[in-house]
């Protein structure tokens, strides 16, 4: 009986301790960001709009949120963007993924020279 006890007490110690554990911050605020990458690889062009709506909203609530969009997704909406014929906006969000994220320079420089060689 003794011996129940104190195995009961422990178990209730070890909950509570386990309780109190909190989820580590999010890093990154992911939203639309996955499936709209997904939406555009199963070659559905027709909703780019939808796309980057999804993305400028989830952009927007990321900001609000205070955390960083995730890498890639200002690549992402500028070409979308650039697939509508919006190029300055295409250009804007490159230049915001080379900044947050300057390991992708060097790719992002690459597109951006890409796009001037095939508008001459």
């Amino acid at each position: 009986m003794h011996t129940s006890i104190k195995t009961s007490g422990l178990l209730l110690l070890a909950a509570l301790a386990t309780g109190c554990v909190q989820a580590p911050p999010q890093l990154y605020q992911w939203d639309a960001y996955q499936p709209s990458v997904y939406q555009h690889y199963q070659a559905d062009s027709a909703n780019l709009g939808e796309q980057i709506q999804a993305l400028e909203q989830a952009a927007d609530k990321a900001q609000a949120r205070g955390v960083s969009v995730p890498p890639g997704m200002h690549a992402h909406l500028g070409m979308l963007y650039y697939n509508v014929g919006r190029e300055q906006d295409a250009h804007a969000q490159f230049a915001a993924e080379k900044t947050l994220f300057p390991e992708s320079a060097h790719f992002m420089n690459y597109i951006l020279k890409a796009q001037k060689d095939v508008s001459q």
